[in-house]
């Protein structure tokens, strides 16, 4: 089983991300390195909830489209979202028109400030999750879907009124923010990351 690809540029990367320009570059440049943005993050955890049932590269090629329809990911705007804005967002090809999870983002953005008032960030919240980091995987099977953690920020989240959280959209989110870092060994953004240090 192939576990890392080489790209035109002679580079070794994580399978995952084949030869498509724009998965390549999201692997070389996002994909797991440690993000603290509140924004971003709000973003990622309400992507991924889109993502359930489709392919990343899917979302990934109708960001830009997500973001202009939702204000940024401005979860303070989208908070204040209703009904007309939940019509015009169904009625919107650029993306991905399920109303349930439409209405989930909306709901999350409200939930995402109650838990800035509690946490004082989504950021504090989010990164107060972080297991003990694992400097890459020796292969794609030693990548889980879900972990015990995700499972228990899955719960949390969940208890605290947010939707389309799941364990396996969790564990997706904190491989994106950098919370665990997943790349494969030998893939050359390990290789970079790790010279960092």
């Amino acid at each position: 089983m192939t576990n890392l690809i080489k790209g035109t540029d002679n580079r070794e990367r994580c399978w995952w991300c084949g030869d498509d320009p724009l998965y390549m570059r999201y692997h070389d440049e996002e994909w797991g390195y440690p993000v603290h943005d509140n924004i971003r993050l709000f973003e990622k955890i309400c992507l991924e909830g889109f993502q359930s049932g489709l392919s990343w590269i899917t979302i990934l090629r109708k960001r830009e489209n997500f973001r202009k329809a939702f204000d940024g990911f401005d979860y303070k705007k989208i908070a204040r979202y209703g009904a007309q804005d939940v019509e015009r967002l169904v009625q919107d090809a650029g993306i991905i028109r399920h109303r349930g999870k439409i209405e989930a983002t909306i709901n999350n953005a409200a939930r995402a400030i109650e838990m800035e008032k509690e946490h004082g960030s989504l950021d504090a919240y989010f990164w107060g999750w972080q297991p003990e980091r694992l400097n890459g995987m020796n292969g794609r099977n030693d990548i889980p879907s879900e972990t015990d953690i995700s499972k228990a920020l899955s719960k949390d989240l969940k208890k605290r009124g947010w939707k389309f959280v799941g364990p396996t959209t969790c564990y997706a989110f904190m491989q994106a923010m950098g919370l665990v870092n997943d790349h494969i060994k030998g893939c050359h953004v390990l290789d970079s990351m790790t010279m960092r240090r």
